[in-house]
């Protein structure tokens, strides 16, 4: 045959790809050298020595290239002979193990199970809801409160609100118990991992036991369709492949075969084991049980999984915030308190007085609603998640999402579709689509196609299993099929072709039925069926052929061009750029070609025989074939997945590739997604015309790296620390070890550093990792939040992750990203409405202690307001659709933004607070103006107004004065020695003008409506952070209830007179008035500031943001 310009490798079987597809032991990839053009596809496996060059560079103190996986340590069975395994095991190869030794062996190693990640107790699950950071500081807060009324019993409010504060912290412990039990129940239905039963040979004799039972040293059986049930070594095979996806991230079936591997080579790529848990699917065979349960690989790699999520910092962003919103609370809670303690002592305020007041500043700045709303939040997202087919395992990984900056995915399944399909077609000097409409599609009419169509059809094996009613109805891509996942391929790819001309494949191959098959194998690496044409033994037979190309190409001496053979010299060019396009793509090709053979010398009863090593003594001819043209394969990404990964992008959130997959095939797959952009190493040696290691790793022009598993474990952590510095990466070849080390280091990473001269900058990566495998689990344990798939997901993943896609759907992860951005910005603003009305909520008790005013405000009011007409709007905002530019922002930077800052504590304490206590004062004040008391009377007369509504008007100690006259009348008050002068009311109501107690319940109950009008105004502001009003608009309906309902509570409290003992009166109407000219001033003020937000800095500045923002702007 004429020499070929491909030159491949021979060292390694290609990973990842089916035998028949694979172009030399070694070659996984073709690399150009130009010029000349005859040499632009050339092997380009260099695994092997890239690892031995990083193992020949490694310096004292870096981790060796040598470094065992702990999935993997210890393990050689794949590298003895049958008979040292069976010597070993103490076994049989035929007849397996004997009754005794099967005992023996079950009592030392127990039944063949995964131990399950330890569970908890429900009532201990119980007690840390309602013992988390938030609900102790209420739990103090209400411990408080029984201490008070302990102190002083004559009034009931401080027993109420104790008792009420206890009752939040219980009704949201088990409000959150539910929703993660709700979630753990849907979990459960996920269990389906180990195989019921399975057949074994026990002294020679073969029974079907529980799968639980099996014992290292059994011989089992292993048949097509059948869930691996143990760690197995093949003994006999006859075809078999299984599929390691989930274990290793191969998108392709991997051949399994009987001979020993070499010594020291890894045990998760051996060919002679079928994991626990993969699934059998072409071929049988028998194999010997090697380890069991927690023993098998994929036990180790969940225990690994189980150490990493119970690792000690395994807290989430929101619990961080909320623990450090909480510090902030109470370190403010219990200063005022403890200084105004103090000051009421060096004032001489009653010791016991002075320690009720003390206690009720500090309840006073606790948020009791809070928690309530953080919990409602996080579950109406959470519902909202579950709509778009997400299931939400812990409510607080949602926000977790939003907060991540960079996203670890896997590739198979997850960026992918996991089913392989036809791409492309070469055929008459050119690269087409398989399949579309327009330019550039293949023609299917066109001779050449005409004869690839026959060749696919005649030269594969595989069927469509017909299970389906109505098949012709069902997508051919969803169709169930036998046999090769390539030939499967070709098959859902040929067949809506041939229907298109009123036939099939069955029918073809009924038609032309084939005299002769060479099946496939590993040193022809390719398949020859010969056919009887229309079976008609007087038509001349047809050879068809497919494989490897270059096997191929080197057995042709013609090839088709427009339906007539030409020398294929003439289409050499363009074939050797079409090869190299479609393998640079990561697209797994397969050549095909013909030959007709004469019927006057291949009778009907003709004996063919395939004989020599490159079949030089068949009886038919083995070369001078006619090349037909290519079919390029891919695993190829969802449809949403590019734009998912941009949405990401533009969000400011890295996308990073982890996979186990082939470092060529996953390269395509990120460029194709999105996930590279800039050149590569590849890229540049392809320009260049060099070889991949002659480009050296810091070339200024690589923009993005592709790592495997073995450079990775040879790297420093100053060297892996460097790595991460780039934007576009993509890890291949990993093992779960390789994975665990990956996020771990994205987590440590402490500075950011560019390429292009900017300054470092100091980071604080939050790590989301998206799998579907069994070798992703450890991993999504370590992340941040993991997040696993939940059609083609293991179980052991899905225990791992805090989130499923349920749908599998990755572009669902962008729709988390944005809840959880939402969630964040809803519960900031949540916050911030809250905190408003904290100080009209303490200065009353300040303004009391400093100059002895009658109180302006009673707790059991405060209580009222946090947990009554506060609630439904704190929590209407969770409601709040998100800002036009919520996914243009870059992710926050959790040591910067934080849920409550300066910023934020600043706008509701100084800005919004202080107007809102200015509205509840000057509202107290004019109610006790208008019946008689005026201002400048009030200070220290504290005794006065206590004493009275101890005593009662009719009391000999009460005196109003002049002695005789009406209430209505009086000038002055004497009350057991004090007095106060009066002034005429304004509002005659006998019942409480010159009546001091009910006068001052008046006041507090018109102080309190006073608060309920300012947060009208507080609400609808806090309802955007940078928007306006009036472009945001008030479609937020569940907020408009809102503020209906807290205006029907302060109406229905003031004016149903058995709730008047709270401490409310039914007030006059002008009483509501006072207050509004501040709502509106809330509003304007707001309006303002972030008008003068979004104008941005003023022109020619170089700051960012201007004044306003970077004060303001929480």
């Amino acid at each position: 045959p004429p020499s070929s310009s491909f030159s491949f490798s021979s060292s390694t079987d290609l990973p990842g790809m089916a035998d028949h597809e694979k172009l030399e032991e070694g070659g996984h990839g073709f690399k150009p050298v130009l010029p000349p053009p005859s040499q632009l596809v050339q092997a380009v496996s260099r695994n092997r020595a890239e690892s031995e060059r990083f193992r020949s560079l490694r310096k004292a103190g870096k981790p060796t290239g040598d470094a065992k996986d702990p999935s993997q340590e210890g393990r050689d069975e794949h590298e003895l002979s049958v008979e040292e395994l069976v010597l070993k095991l103490d076994t049989d190869a035929e007849r397996g193990l004997t009754d005794a030794k099967y005992k023996a062996n079950f009592e030392k190693y127990g039944k063949n199970q995964l131990t399950p990640p330890p569970e908890k107790f429900w009532l201990l699950v119980l007690f840390e809801h309602m013992t988390g950071f938030f609900s102790l500081l209420l739990w103090i807060a209400s411990f408080l409160c029984f201490i008070a009324f302990g102190i002083d019993q004559s009034s009931q409010d401080n027993l109420y609100l104790g008792v009420v504060l206890a009752a939040v912290v219980v009704l949201t412990g088990l409000f959150s118990y539910y929703q993660d039990a709700k979630s753990a129940a849907v979990m459960a239905g996920f269990k389906n991992f180990l195989p019921d039963k399975c057949l074994v040979t026990r002294d020679g004799e073969e029974k079907e036991i529980l799968a639980e039972d099996l014992v290292p040293g059994d011989l089992v059986k292993i048949t097509n369709g059948m869930k691996i049930p143990a760690d197995v070594r093949i003994t006999v095979c006859s075809e078999m492949k299984v599929d390691n996806a989930s274990l290793t991230g191969e998108s392709e079936p991997q051949k399994r075969r009987i001979d020993p591997e070499k010594k020291g080579s890894p045990p998760l790529e051996a060919r002679n084991i079928a994991f626990y848990g993969t699934l059998c699917v072409n071929g049988t065979g028998y194999g010997i049980v090697i380890t069991t349960g927690d023993n098998t690989t994929i036990g180790t790699i969940a225990k690994i999984a189980t150490e990493a999520a119970t690792r000690a910092d395994a807290q989430t962003p929101i619990n961080r915030e909320i623990h450090h919103f909480i510090k902030i609370i109470s370190a403010v809670a219990i200063t005022l308190g403890v200084l105004f303690l103090v000051l009421g002592f060096v004032l001489g305020l009653d010791p016991l007085d002075n320690i009720v007041f003390c206690i009720g500043i500090i309840v006073a700045n606790v948020p009791e609603g809070l928690l309530a709303t953080v919990t409602v939040s996080l579950t109406l997202t959470a519902q909202r998640m579950a709509i778009k087919k997400v299931l939400v395992k812990n409510l607080e990984a949602v926000e977790t999402l939003g907060s991540t900056n960079t996203i670890a995915s896997d590739k198979t399944g997850t960026l992918t579709q996991n089913i392989m399909t036809v791409q492309h077609v070469w055929y008459d000097g050119g690269v087409k689509l398989a399949r579309g409409i327009g330019e550039g599609v293949a023609d299917e009419k066109a001779p050449t196609y005409i004869k690839l169509r026959d060749c696919i059809t005649l030269c594969t094996t595989a069927t469509f299993i017909d299970d389906e009613l109505d098949k012709d109805s069902l997508d051919y891509q969803n169709r169930k099929f036998s046999g090769d996942a390539s030939e499967g391929a070709l098959i859902k790819y040929i067949e809506p072709v041939l229907k298109k001309t009123g036939t099939g494949i069955v029918p073809e191959r009924k038609t032309n039925p084939a005299v002769f098959k060479l099946p496939f194998n590993s040193t022809n690496k390719f398949m020859l069926h010969i056919c009887a044409m229309d079976n008609d033994y007087g038509k001349d037979r047809v050879l068809w052929m497919k494989g490897a190309p270059e096997r191929i190409w080197k057995r042709c001496k013609y090839a088709l061009k427009e339906g007539k053979a030409v020398p294929k010299e003439e289409l050499k060019e363009s074939l050797d750029k079409g090869l190299f396009t479609l393998m640079n793509n990561g697209e797994r090709v397969l050549g095909f070609c013909y030959m007709n053979l004469p019927a006057k010398d291949y009778p009907e009863k003709y004996k063919y025989v395939w004989d020599g090593e490159m079949g030089e003594e068949s009886t038919f001819p083995y070369e001078n074939f006619t090349f037909i043209g290519l079919t390029a394969l891919m695993d190829p990404p969802r449809a949403a997945v590019p734009n998912a990964v941009r949405s990401c992008q533009t969000a400011g959130i890295q996308v990073i590739m982890v996979t186990g997959d082939h470092p060529d095939t996953a390269e395509a797959i990120a460029k194709m997604v999105g996930i590279i952009r800039a050149p590569t190493r590849r890229d540049i040696a392809a320009r260049e015309g060099k070889e991949i290691l002659e480009i050296k790793e810091d070339h200024p022009e690589i923009g993005a790296r592709v790592i495997t598993g073995v450079q990775l474990m040879s790297m420093s952590d100053d060297e892996l620390d460097k790595l991460l510095d780039y934007e576009q990466l993509v890890f291949a070849r990993t093992s779960p070890a390789n994975k665990l080390t990956i996020v771990k280091a994205l987590q440590d990473k402490k500075f950011k550093r560019y390429k292009d001269g900017r300054p470092s900058k100091p980071v604080k990566n939050i790590v989301a990792v998206t799998g579907d495998g069994v070798n992703d689990s450890p991993a999504l344990s370590q992340a941040d939040i993991g997040v696993a798939m939940g059609v083609v997901g293991s179980d052991v993943a899905k225990d791992a992750a805090d989130m499923i896609l349920l749908n599998d759907d990755f572009a669902s992860i962008v729709d988390g990203v944005e809840e959880g951005r939402l969630i964040f910005d809803n519960l900031k603003k949540s916050i911030a409405y809250t905190l408003s009305s904290n100080i009209p909520e303490i200065t009353p008790f300040l303004i009391f202690i400093l100059i002895q005013i009658p109180l302006p405000l009673p707790t059991v009011l405060i209580l009222l307001i946090d947990l009554g007409t506060d609630m439904l709007p704190a929590i209407s905002l969770a409601y709040e659709e998100k800002e036009a530019d919520i996914m243009f922002k870059p992710p926050r930077d959790s040591r910067v933004d934080r849920l409550v800052t300066r910023k934020l504590i600043s706008f509701s304490y100084l800005q919004i607070g202080v107007i809102q206590a200015m509205a509840g004062f000057y509202t107290y004040f004019v109610v006790l103006n208008d019946y008689g008391f005026p201002a400048s009377e009030l200070p220290f007369q504290q005794e006065l107004f206590f004493n009275f509504g101890e005593l009662g008007k009719n009391d000999d100690k009460v005196t109003f004065m002049p002695i005789g006259t009406d209430t209505l009348d009086a000038t002055s008050l004497e009350v057991d020695g004090d007095t106060i002068q009066l002034q005429e009311c304004n509002i005659k109501d006998r019942d409480v003008c010159h009546i001091p107690d009910e006068a001052l319940a008046h006041a507090q109950g018109a102080f309190f409506v006073s608060i309920v009008i300012v947060q009208w105004a507080d609400l609808v502001a806090c309802k955007t952070r940078k928007l306006s009003l009036f472009d945001q608009g008030m479609r937020n309906m569940v907020l408009n209830f809102g503020l209906v309902t807290e205006t029907l509570l302060a109406v229905l409290l003031c004016y149903v007179p058995g709730l008047n003992v709270l401490g409310t009166r039914p007030l006059n109407a002008v009483h509501w008035f006072p207050a509004m000219p501040f709502s509106m001033l809330i509003l304007v003020y707001d309006e303002i500031r972030k008008y003068l937000i979004r104008r941005g800095p003023p022109e020619g500045s170089t700051s960012k943001v201007n004044l306003v923002e970077e004060y303001t702007y929480y």
